[in-house]
């Protein structure tokens, strides 16, 4: 667990990595890898990271967002549609990279780190 600091922990803070990627044309994936079973415990919590958290990080309609949870590998995937296609004139982003940033800067609420 990270040290307490005046700043809440972050999500990534808890995490080996979060990633994201391209999920075909139309589609992103993120995965957070979490270290161990608190992580894990943190990121699957449906009250802190859910479909309407991910809505409105990264501007989609929550109806769209997937949330598997893999407990076996304290992992957690998300998809969501891209907003614009693949490689389309308005893409600034081809694979899909960098999107995994806004998640791995959520905050982790207080609740989390009395565990």
């Amino acid at each position: 667990m990270p040290e307490p600091t005046a700043t809440p922990p972050l999500l990534g803070d808890f995490a080996v990595e979060i990633r994201s990627k391209n999920a075909g044309p139309f589609w992103v994936t993120l995965e957070t890898f979490m270290k161990d079973g608190t992580g894990y415990a943190i990121a699957a919590d449906d009250t802190f990271l859910n479909e309407r958290v991910i809505a409105g990080l990264y501007k989609v309609d929550p109806a769209q967002v997937r949330i598997f949870r893999i407990p076996a590998l304290n992992v957690v995937k998300i998809s969501f549609p891209r907003p614009v296609a693949q490689a389309s004139l308005r893409d600034r982003d081809i694979h899909a990279g960098q999107h995994h940033v806004p998640l791995a800067t959520l905050p982790v609420p207080q609740r989390h780190l009395s565990v």
